[in-house]
């Protein structure tokens, strides 16, 4: 719990999420996380333009925005967030699909509350590791052999 009290997450939800509403802000409600909501782009692109999100909720079927359109628009923010995909027909094609583009990871609908706090809390520390020792680990081991 001191983790969470410390580096709270900002998450956004970007769709409907009509039937998993009411779990997912027990969730965020309950781990001391913060949650903002947008139906569609124009929305969303306004709360991550104010303020610093770290994880990206998305339903894979946005009108006139799709999970791939949502991750090339966070892609050209300063730091962009880390994109978890949410589908009711999630299988092993989308899952690769998803993380081979650049996205975090994706969940299937309807949410478990375990998934959805683990996953959740493990984009958070993905975002927060800092780039440069994310690369390091990569190089160094090179330079030493």
């Amino acid at each position: 719990m001191t983790e969470k009290q410390e580096n709270p997450v900002c998450i956004l939800a970007i769709g409907d999420f009509a039937a998993d509403r009411t779990l997912l802000h027990d969730i965020v409600e309950k781990a001391g996380w913060k949650l903002l909501e947008a139906r569609d782009r124009r929305r969303a692109m306004q709360l991550l333009e104010r303020v610093p999100v770290q994880v990206v909720i998305a339903e894979t079927e946005l009108p006139n925005w799709d999970w791939k359109k949502v991750l090339g628009d966070l892609r050209r923010l300063a730091e962009p967030p880390q994109l978890i995909v949410t589908s009711r027909t999630a299988d092993d094609y989308l899952w690769a699909e998803v993380l081979n583009i650049g996205g975090y990871d994706v969940l299937p609908q309807p949410l478990e509350r375990d998934e959805v706090e683990r996953v959740v809390a493990a984009a958070r520390r993905q975002y927060s590791r800092p780039m440069s020792r994310a690369v390091q680990s990569v190089i160094a081991p090179a330079i030493v052999a």
